[in-house]
């Protein structure tokens, strides 16, 4: 019973991955469950039966975007360090992320935040997000307890963490940038301490 939940649990991953490419590329309104389904080598219906809707899929993906890297900020929140480190660590582990799974970032960036009406029924604002968002806002609560950062208005501070971060992602999949995004992440976490800190 748990080897079928596990393998259940890896084609949804198989299922997500692919979908987040084919949705990057040629856009939300243009890729189709049988499209999806073919890039898999799987039948449409067996395809319905992980997803009961495209709209559900898309839905899914950020979910399942948000819960991944969520854990990844947990996991840096749960250390005892201080908090200038910790904004490295998590500066150099969402670039990893990006860099380990780039058709999520890719999705992210060309369907979620471009076809927002897909989205507006129970994944809207933060909704699909929550993970990280509650992460980063706790992250940000600890670091302000501390004396570390200074307290300002949580969707300032949010962006100030997440945009330079998406914006080197963007500049990487765009084939802009020279080197690799992880050669950035120093002086990129230490433009976001400055910008943070008390």
């Amino acid at each position: 019973m748990k080897v079928s939940k596990i393998s259940k649990e890896q084609k949804k991953e198989e299922i997500v991955k692919t979908a987040c490419k084919l949705f990057a590329k040629n856009g939300y309104y243009n890729t189709t469950i049988p499209d999806i389904a073919e890039a898999l080598g799987m039948s449409v219906g067996n395809l319905y039966n992980y997803f009961k809707s495209k709209e559900e899929l898309a839905k899914y993906i950020m979910q399942y975007s948000s819960k991944l890297l969520g854990e990844e900020i947990r996991n840096i929140n749960e250390m005892d360090l201080p908090t200038k480190e910790k904004i490295f660590l998590l500066v150099k582990r969402f670039i990893e992320i990006a860099e380990e799974n780039p058709e999520l970032i890719d999705y992210f960036l060309r369907v979620f935040l471009s076809n927002r009406e897909v989205f507006s029924k129970g994944c809207e604002g933060f909704l699909c997000v929550q993970e990280v968002v509650t992460e980063i806002m706790l992250f940000l609560e600890e670091g302000v307890k501390k004396g570390d950062l200074r307290n300002q208005d949580l969707f300032t501070a949010f962006v100030t963490i997440m945009g330079p971060l998406g914006g080197l992602v963007f500049l990487k999949g765009e084939n802009i940038l020279m080197d690799n995004p992880l050669k950035y992440s120093e002086e990129l976490a230490e433009n976001i301490w400055r910008a943070l800190k008390a």
